[in-house]
């Protein structure tokens, strides 16, 4: 080869050594430049009573933010309390989170009361919006005994109740001191995990204590007070927290907030266990099979029914239920079914209303906020089956005082011809039928009568008008016919 031609070619293997490296280090820079992509913190929100659709809210939140490696949740609290099973429930999936969870009570105004109480302080981090408060945890009894709701309102008077060495109200029933003591171990026992103030724990329970969030703030009941959500996160950045998972340091300031929007199954749920919804369903159901059962054949009632009786019956497994009050609410619309078919004169039907006005006035504990019936419900359902109960009086004495229309007593009233001269026993026709008949006044061949009653098959009649005399084959002169008397001569 000759010698200029390798020098070219040296000089362009040289040439794109430096062009490649060049491109590397100019790529390597744009690399180094780029801004890496902020942490995510989800958003997730307790908002009203909180029951089993908050449960699986939260659940499917807390897993959303494992599987899409959020830096933490954010759980921010508005509630006056809920159902001690879902309560329980929550804080266990809070406990076992890999992810931090901070609670966070806001906006302004907001509470976390009773139930919300017991979920703030097993949050990782407690914070509250100024203006907030917490407290009044002391449990409930649901169902007539059993004590279901944590953090309701006070089971007893409080104020003039005399208090045994433990605090608890010495007049109340072993019941009442055994759920209240176990309520204040639970909520002590949360509050030795996260280090928060115990003797509030305490009193929140026995006393229905409360807390401003100044005041939570000031008894180690919270670690922040925050303005807003990025207020929040600026405060908590750098804050190292214990898990079981191992150390975790925060890095939340100028995170993507991402709030997690309930779906249509956890919206499905909410609205079933709604308990407006679930009494509502309770009353399709049971009206429609009764409607089913006395019209066999018509199909949609049944269906429909049974399907709202199976949702209904969902609903009420989860929720405060008084099966008392179901049972009332069956015997109630059992006898107003009843007035329709037996001659009570309304004794049936004025009993299963009251039974069901008083069946949905105890169907559920209304001490548990947020899962009571309402009372214009109530009052609705009251008034439609009034409504439909004296539909059904009207509707049997009307029919009452129908004539008869079918069968032989139908006859009665009808017109019929005499057949033959008689007076007692003889025969008329009606209606192309030939039957016997009985008078008590004469009755002459082709006179019209009226049957007034039934004796046997034997009809009773009545004569309605003379018949008409049958045409003389005599000339009609004056005086022919009469005895002794002679016409005048011409």
């Amino acid at each position: 080869m000759p010698t200029h031609l390798r020098a070219t070619l040296s000089g362009m293997r040289r040439l794109s050594a430096i062009v490649s490296l060049f491109g590397l280090l100019l790529l390597a820079g744009l690399l180094s430049g780029q801004e890496s992509p902020a942490p995510q913190v989800l958003l997730l929100e307790i908002k009203g009573g909180i029951g089993p659709a908050t449960t699986d809210y939260i659940r499917r939140g807390l897993d959303s933010a494992d599987e899409a490696g959020a830096m933490a949740v954010i759980l921010r609290i508005d509630t006056p309390g809920g159902l001690d099973a879902a309560t329980r429930d929550i804080n266990q999936a809070i406990l076992a989170s890999p992810v931090p969870v901070i609670g966070y009570v806001a906006p302004e105004g907001a509470r976390a009361a009773s139930a919300g109480t017991y979920i703030l302080y097993a949050t990782h981090v407690a914070a509250m919006a100024p203006a907030t408060s917490l407290g009044a945890a002391t449990p409930v009894s649901i169902g007539g005994g059993d004590a279901g709701g944590s953090g309701q309102e006070p089971a007893d008077d409080g104020e003039d109740a005399e208090e045994d060495g433990s605090g608890s109200p010495a007049g109340g029933s072993a019941m009442e001191r055994k759920v209240i003591n176990d309520s204040v171990a639970y909520l002590r026992g949360l509050a030795e995990r996260r280090d928060r103030d115990l003797e509030f724990a305490e009193a929140a329970v026995r006393e229905a204590a409360t807390l401003t969030s100044s005041q939570a703030l000031e008894r180690g009941v919270i670690e922040f007070i925050a303005r807003d959500i990025d207020d929040l996160l600026a405060q908590v950045d750098g804050l190292e927290l214990a898990l079981d998972q191992g150390g975790v340091t925060l890095a939340t300031a100028g995170a993507e907030v991402v709030p997690v929007i309930p779906d249509w199954r956890n919206r499905l749920l909410a609205t079933i266990t709604d308990p407006g919804v679930a009494y509502f369903l309770l009353m399709i159901g049971l009206y429609g099979l009764i409607f089913e059962g006395y019209n066999p054949g018509v199909f949609v009632p049944g269906i429909v029914g049974a399907i709202a009786l199976l949702l209904a019956l969902y609903a009420l497994q989860v929720l405060p239920v008084n099966y008392v009050g179901v049972a009332l609410i069956i015997l109630g619309i059992a006898l107003i079914t009843a007035e329709m078919f037996l001659p009570s004169f309304g004794v049936l039907g004025m009993g299963g209303l009251v039974a069901l006005v008083f069946g949905s006035i105890m169907l559920f504990d209304s001490d548990v906020p947020g899962f009571g019936v309402p009372v214009a419900m109530i009052g609705s359902m009251a008034v439609i089956s009034g409504l439909a109960f004296m539909a059904v009086m009207y509707l049997a004495l009307a029919a009452r005082r129908m004539p008869v229309t079918t069968g032989k007593h139908e006859l009665i009233g009808q017109q019929a011809e005499a057949l033959a001269t008689f007076h007692g026993r003889g025969r008329v026709r009606i209606r192309g039928e030939d039957w016997q008949a009985e008078s008590g006044e004469p009755v002459q061949a082709g006179q019209a009568v009226r049957v007034v009653a039934l004796d046997g098959l034997v009809l009773v009649v009545q004569p309605l008008e003379s018949p008409e005399p049958p045409p003389s084959s005599q000339p009609s002169s004056a005086g022919i016919g009469r005895p002794g008397h002679r016409p005048h001569p011409p």
